[in-house]
């Protein structure tokens, strides 16, 4: 039985959350049950903040894709670069990638994004995390996901920020699990945080494309659409 496998992007925790909307969409319309993983570079480990980076992460997926029979894993952002490192699995159907990344071996998250023009502003902290610098709630959401029109939507959203392992973005991938397999890319062309050019770059490494008029967070404005197209990739299983 197929079944979803959701990755979140760094910096934020509770990866259900983020994705629930979409993910009941989906199991209405088809039933196909789903998944969160939990990063341990967002502190959701067992032992909290314990200096894990991208191999946990990755290990976290592959443990999920160690209970699954077949699974379409969906990473936003962040997300892509644990996939390429974790989803070289039997279990894994197809990878479905969300203003994300399809790294090559030997790259870092901190490699992908480093020449963005308008990069997101990152401190580094003592404890070796980082978090996010010089935002608050509503300049985070005016950048981040300024479509989403319900204010309780962008308040929990906000609550849901939170420190990241600096491991997470320095450690280069040692694998890409995209290479001969499916995969769709979802670009958002409103994306006011991932540039559309790097989109677009990372686009052209996957089977399939597809453009959203959203922001970095479509399954928080619009997750009908996203649920569309895993419903799409479902029916071509």
């Amino acid at each position: 039985m197929t079944e979803i496998l959701f990755v979140h992007g760094a910096l934020v925790r509770d990866g259900a959350w983020w994705w629930n909307e979409v993910a009941e969409q989906v199991r209405n319309a088809t039933g196909v049950s789903s998944r969160a993983v939990l990063l341990p570079s967002c502190g959701e480990g067992m032992a909290g903040y314990d200096g894990s980076g991208l191999p946990e992460d990755a290990a976290a997926l592959r443990d999920a894709l160690d209970g699954s029979d077949a699974a379409i894993v969906v990473g936003h952002s962040y997300g892509g670069t644990v996939i390429a490192e974790g989803a070289d699995h039997p279990a894994t159907a197809h990878l479905l990638y969300i203003t994300s990344y399809l790294p090559d071996v030997g790259q870092s998250q901190g490699d992908i994004v480093g020449a963005e023009p308008d990069p997101v502003s990152i401190a580094v902290d003592d404890d070796g995390t980082l978090h996010i610098d010089g935002y608050d709630q509503a300049s985070f959401g005016d950048r981040f996901w300024h479509d989403v029109t319900h204010d309780r939507v962008r308040a929990e959203a906000w609550q849901r920020v939170t420190r990241q392992s600096v491991e997470a973005f320095g450690s280069p991938t040692t694998a890409a699990a995209w290479h001969g397999r499916e995969s769709t890319y979802l670009v958002c062309a409103d994306d006011r945080s991932t540039s559309l050019a790097l989109q677009r770059f990372h686009a052209s490494r996957a089977t399939h494309a597809v453009e959203l008029p959203t922001s970095h967070h479509p399954f928080l404005s619009r997750p009908d659409l996203v649920a569309a197209q895993v419903e799409l990739i479902l029916a071509s299983l």
